[in-house]
């Protein structure tokens, strides 16, 4: 039986002005509002999805054979549902409560990316500074070319430091000292391609990583991060020595072999913990994932810390390309993906979503997952006692489902107040041109671009063809604080106006483009990439 606990915010939402301004002189207001959600019902639709998600994910857990499990779904930095489901224990047959503690593997490099993030924003190291600056066991790598530079700390943090895929061996080396990492690292590291030059998981990065925070800091890595991170979240729980969890919340780790659970030791934290080796609950968890999420959007006011907001959206981007896939289903549906790596985090782009951050976590005995849509505020966040549980495909199958109740929409951007009043503008230039007016909104390369007369009658033209009395109509559509399209209902059919404004102060128009549209034509195409093999 899955344990449900639902809260759901309230909302309060600010719609779009469609103030006008007379002015004929250019106003300066080229500041935009952020982003924001256009759907006061937005958290009850999401609600909907719930039931149906639980029952997946109960399905998945009794195919795949997974003896516990949590997992959660955040809206806008909250527990918006919690579930969890069979055993921690299965000697002692205790369950999985909400506040169980999981081993979460390689979701701790996120943790190790804001560690180096907070000593780069402190002036105490840059991200492109040799790691030999602060390992000097690294000074006697041998590179594989002559031309190769010097291993960065980007590049450990985007897994571009040439070092060749580790996952079996790095499961392994949680419990390494420190000193015995050390004379590994001098005794030299194999590479499978020049630094810089290609995408290749590195578990030992990290662990380098782990060993420039400690060497920076002048503390232990996980004493840093107790203090420098987790603690100013509130992430109590959070730790990276499982000895530490009291018995009753620590979930064992199993393996099935031969159809049976055989339970996997739990490694003590060593030098290669900041590659994997944290341990959490579904809350802390949560927490975490709402921690990246209130990284957007861009916006004034207070920037809560122990990382700033800017720094967390950096996180978040892609730094190291990956390349890109295509997936056919039974029916034929092709879909497409483009995959990169920023600090510590996945970032894809697919069919469906702009920008899905995440990363999954797999050690003997336990996997997970966090995953969350930036421009949507949504995240889920899962956790299993198995080995390499694997939740992707159920992840993607959740943030579906919740798709399909119309509440998975992303936050829709503001037109800065100059964007608003150009539009207005501009609006009166389509009915009813005037040359002071034309010439009081026009950036200098609008009429070199196309001289004005020629400008003006191809508009007279269209207009006329539309018939009198324009008016805007409908929604303003904005992709961004300087850039938008709208409707103009005329007495006999509909324009569609698009303009951008130029990077100048006051911001005045660099294109415009005045179409005919059919009366029931959307302003924007719905975005799509998936298609039919053909066959």
């Amino acid at each position: 039986m899955i344990m449900r606990n639902t809260l759901l915010a309230a909302w309060v939402l600010i719609a779009i002005g469609s103030s006008s301004s007379e002015a004929q002189r250019p106003t300066t207001g080229s500041v935009a509002p952020p982003a924001e959600f256009s759907d006061a019902q937005r958290a009850t639709k999401l609600a909907i999805a719930y039931p149906a998600i639980d029952s997946m994910m109960q399905r998945f857990a009794e195919r795949a054979r997974v003896p516990g499990m949590g997992y959660a779904i955040i809206v806008d930095g909250k527990l918006a549902h919690v579930a969890v489901a069979g055993l921690r224990d299965i000697a002692t047959r205790s369950p999985v409560d909400t506040a169980t503690v999981f081993r979460i593997a390689s979701m701790s490099k996120s943790f190790a990316a804001v560690a180096i993030l907070q000593l780069r924003d402190e002036g105490r190291l840059a991200l492109d500074d040799p790691a030999e600056k602060y390992v000097p066991e690294l000074a006697g790598l041998r590179y594989p070319t002559a031309d190769s530079p010097k291993i960065t700390i980007r590049h450990l943090l985007t897994h571009s430091e040439g070092f060749p895929e580790d996952n079996p061996w790095g499961d392994q080396q949680l419990a390494v000292t420190d000193d015995e990492m050390a004379a590994m690292v001098r005794s030299g590291i194999p590479f499978s391609t020049a630094p810089g030059t290609a995408y290749e998981y590195s578990n030992y990065g990290f662990a380098i990583l782990g060993r420039v925070v400690a060497n920076v800091s002048g503390m232990p890595y996980s004493r840093y991060v107790t203090e420098s991170v987790l603690r100013p979240l509130g992430m109590n729980v959070t730790t990276l020595e499982a000895g530490s969890v009291p018995a009753h919340r620590l979930a064992h780790g199993y393996r099935l072999r031969d159809g049976e659970w055989i339970e996997e030791p739990q490694l003590p934290d060593g030098a290669f913990g900041p590659m994997g080796g944290m341990l959490t609950s579904i809350s802390d968890l949560g927490r975490w994932v709402g921690f990246m999420l209130d990284a957007w959007p861009p916006r004034d006011g207070a920037d809560a810390m122990p990382l700033s907001r800017a720094s967390r959206r950096e996180m978040q981007q892609i730094a190291r390309y990956i390349g890109a896939s295509a997936a056919t289903d039974s029916a034929g549906s092709v879909s497409l993906a483009a995959n990169g790596y920023g600090y510590g985090l996945r970032v894809q782009q697919t069919c469906l979503f702009q920008s899905s951050v995440s990363h999954t976590g797999g050690l003997p005995g336990f996997g997970s997952l966090m995953r969350w849509l930036p421009e949507y505020g949504v995240g889920i966040v899962a956790l299993g006692n198995l080995t390499y549980t694997g939740w992707t495909p159920v992840s993607t199958q959740a943030l579906e489902i919740l798709q399909r109740t119309g509440g998975l929409v992303p936050r829709v951007p503001q037109p800065a107040p100059v964007l608003l009043e150009r539009r207005e503008q501009v609006s009166r230039l389509v009915a009813r041109w005037e040359d002071l007016l034309a010439d009081s909104v026009a950036a200098m390369n609008l009429y070199l671009d196309e001289p004005k007369e020629r400008r003006r009658a191809a508009i007279e033209r269209i207009r006329r063809e539309a018939g009198d009395d324009c008016r805007n109509e409908g929604p303003f559509a904005v992709a961004n604080a300087l850039r938008g399209r709208w409707r103009m209902r005329c007495a006999s059919g509909d324009l569609l106006v698009s303009m951008t404004l130029a990077p100048t102060e006051p911001a005045l128009v660099q294109f415009l483009q005045v179409t005919p549209i059919a009366r029931d034509a959307a302003l924007l195409p719905s975005p799509t990439c998936t298609g039919r093999q053909s066959r």
